[in-house]
C-alpha cells in the first residue's frame, strides 16, 4: 500500500498582509506572561496550556515577517523524498546524507524503505546554516583583510 505523503497533509497558514501589525505585536508577546482563551460558540471558555500559547507566539513571529507556517510534529517520519523537499536538496543526495549517517534514518518495519524524523531533519538544517554562516564569516574576514585566496 502506498504510503501518503506527510506533508500533503500538513496545516500550512499563509500571512495576511492586513494582519501583519497584530502578529508583530502578538510575537513580541512573552508567552509566559499572556493567558490565551478561546470563546466556544455557547459562550463557554477554554484557557490554552503555556505549551500551546508557545506555539502561537511563535507563529505570529514567522507570520509577521511574512513567512507561511506549516505545522508538523517533529516526531513525524518523512521519507527521503519529503526530507530532500524540505531541505531544498535532491533526493539522491538525501540517501546519501542518510547512507554515511549524517542524517539519522531508520527501516521501516519489514521493508528495506527508510523514513527520518522530521526533528533530525530540522538538525541537520541547522547545522548546515551553522557550517554555511561560518564559512561566509571567514570569507568576510579574508576579504576585508585583503587578502588573496
Amino acid at each position: 500500500m502506498a504510503r501518503t505523503s506527510v506533508l500533503a497533509h500538513a496545516t500550512t497558514v499563509e500571512p495576511v498582509p492586513s494582519h501583519l501589525d497584530e502578529l508583530a505585536e502578538a510575537s513580541r508577546m512573552a508567552p509566559e506572561q499572556v493567558e490565551v482563551t478561546l470563546r466556544r460558540s455557547d459562550g463557554s471558555e477554554l484557557t490554552l496550556p503555556i505549551e500551546l500559547t508557545r506555539v502561537l507566539v511563535a507563529s505570529a513571529g514567522e507570520l509577521a515577517s511574512g513567512h507561511a507556517v506549516t505545522v508538523l510534529a517533529s516526531e513525524k517520519q518523512l521519507s527521503p523524498a519529503e526530507a530532500a523537499e524540505l531541505l531544498g536538496l535532491s533526493r539522491p543526495f538525501v540517501v546519501r546524507l542518510m547512507d554515511s549517517g549524517d542524517l539519522p534514518s531508520s527501516h521501516l518495519p519489514n521493508s528495506r524503505h527508510r523514513v527520518v524524523r522530521l526533528a533530525d531533519v530540522l538538525t541537520f538544517q541547522q547545522k548546515r546554516e551553522r557550517r554555511r554562516q561560518g564559512r561566509r564569516q571567514i570569507a568576510d574576514a579574508i576579504d576585508d583583510a585583503g587578502l588573496p585566496y
